[in-house]
Parts: structure tokens; sequence; C-alpha cells
């Protein structure tokens, strides 16, 4: 019984795998992924909202309002800040990027790096003082 059982699962596992060959191959497919980080205490935003604004600073953006660098083609990139003391970075380094920043409130920071192609990605904040950082990596 057992040889059996044997001899018919092979030929069963045999068949399927002669059945999967002839199939096309699947296309790759793109895709994203990110990391991403927000303070967790008014400390750590103060310190990475301060990195944020020496960037901005070192690229020539006075204090407070929007930075963005595209290196690529048909990338989009668009902010609203309603407050003051705002600072809004957009980076997008190759094809088909789609960014967005939207700050309400007063001393807000947020980075967004984007490479590769075709990442799409936003930061939005509501209230005082928070920052953020999002890096998208798109293949």
């Amino acid at each position: 019984m057992t040889t059996k059982f044997t001899g018919i699962f092979a030929a069963a596992v045999a068949a399927a795998l002669i059945g999967l060959s002839s199939l096309p191959a699947p296309a790759l497919a793109g895709g994203q992924f990110s990391l991403s980080y927000s303070p967790s205490n008014p400390e750590q935003q103060r310190a990475l909202g301060l990195g944020l604004s020496v960037y901005s600073l070192i690229k020539g953006v006075k204090s407070g309002g929007a930075y963005v660098r595209q290196k690529g083609h048909n990338n989009s990139a668009g902010g609203s800040q309603d407050g003051w003391g705002n600072n809004g970075i957009i980076v997008q380094k190759g094809n088909n990027h789609t960014g967005s920043i939207q700050q309400n409130g007063n001393n807000n920071s947020c980075g967004l790096f984007q490479f590769g192609k075709n990442t799409n990605a936003a930061c939005s904040q509501n209230g005082n003082g928070q920052s953020s950082f999002t890096t998208v990596f798109g293949f």
C-alpha cells in the first residue's frame, strides 16, 4: 500500500511540475518600501526639526518654508503650509515619483526623500512642534 501511494504521489507531483512549466512566467511587479521616523517625545521632535532646518539652510532655504529638489523625469511634488515656522523638504531622485507635504500649525518639520522609481508618499502634520522623516525606495 505504501509503495502504491508513493508511486501515485510521485506521478501527481511530476504532472503538476510539467503543467506549471508550460505556464508563462509572471511579469516582475514594481513596488516600494519606506522607512519613517516620527519622534515620540518633544525633545526628539525638536532634535529632528533642528536637523531638517539645518539641511534646509545648507540648501539655501530661509527660516521656514519649503524646499523641493527633483532629479529625473515625470516627478510631481506639492505642499501646503498653514501656520508659521513650518519646514517642508521633498527630494526626489529617479522617475515617476509623487510626493506631498501638508502642514497645519506652527513649527512643524517634515522631510520626504524618494529614490528609485514609481513611489508615492505624503506627509501630513496637524498641530504644533511636530517633526517626521520618511525615505521611500521604489523598484
